[in-house]
């Protein structure tokens, strides 16, 4: 989050405004798609309890910083990664508490009791984890242009290798654990992650978007904050077993973002070799 806030600058929302379309279709896909696509699968595969219960709560989360290392990696419109990234982040501050606050006992009935949740608690640790850190991040951007510009290029990496370091702290220290809701969760991970890069495949193509911006509304909406899944799951409601179902989806949003860079990186090339042309 503080890596991403120093690429930022207040001017830069005014990307928002040039491309309305584009961003009020990705927001929205967040706060409306994602977590009727979380019900969906939940009960598309029969899942009770905290199972169900984890598909819908990495489907209510923002997307993460690394949907803005793999859009640069793709070839993909940064500009909107950035801005869809830290404004579902801003907003899910507090619609992530209000879904958590109906779908735990929603999901929970009957099925033993999870931490107590309360609303004012965790409205307060994502607004540290998530908003302080991008205000941070933007204040140093404002004060120290060039070194933050420097920093932000030294850390754009992170958010990948923190994640994949996440993934693989969880196999070496609960295997078993992993393997169990790989088995039980794990379909239903990866058909909601193939469907969320779908819808921002299909949103993109209603809007008549370029390649280019196709496949970031895609990332964006595909590539969720597993991350910040695992913190929700970890120590706001206080379950391992809702925590080690998150890193499950981290590694097939992974996985489905590199089959879609590649499958658009010649589309891409191809858009911007016939723009240069026609320049010319």
């Amino acid at each position: 989050m503080f890596s991403m806030g120093l690429t930022l600058r207040l001017a830069d929302f005014a990307f928002a405004a040039g491309a309305r379309r584009l961003v009020v279709a990705g927001i929205l896909a967040h706060m409306l798609l994602l977590p009727l696509l979380g019900l969906a699968v939940g009960r598309m595969f029969g899942l009770e309890h905290e199972l169900a219960l984890a598909v819908f709560i990495i489907a209510i989360c923002p997307t993460g910083t690394t949907s803005n290392a793999l859009t640069f990696v793709g070839g993909g419109n940064v500009a909107l990664a950035v801005v869809l990234t830290a404004i579902s982040s801003l907003i899910t501050v507090f619609t992530i508490p209000l879904l958590l606050s109906w779908a735990v006992p929603h999901f929970m009935q009957g099925a033993g009791k999870l931490a107590e949740l309360s609303m004012l608690d965790t409205i307060a640790k994502l607004v540290r984890i998530t908003v302080l850190p991008i205000a941070l991040g933007m204040i140093a951007r404002s004060r120290w242009p060039a070194f933050s510009i420097s920093l932000a290029v030294r850390l754009k990496p992170t958010s990948f290798i923190v994640l994949v370091a996440m993934l693989g702290f969880s196999f070496v220290v609960s295997f078993d654990m992993v393997v169990r809701n790989a088995i039980a969760v794990g379909p239903a991970m990866f058909v909601l992650n193939v469907l969320a890069l779908a819808g921002g495949l299909v949103i993109g193509r209603l809007l008549k978007a370029s390649a280019r911006d196709r496949m970031t509304l895609a990332i964006e909406v595909g590539v969720q904050n597993a991350t910040l899944a695992l913190f929700l799951t970890a120590t706001v409601l206080g379950s391992l077993e809702l925590s080690v179902s998150q890193n499950v989806y981290g590694i097939a949003m992974l996985a489905n973002a590199a089959i879609l860079i590649r499958l658009f990186r010649a589309r891409i090339a191809s858009e911007k070799n016939t723009g240069e042309a026609a320049f010319a």
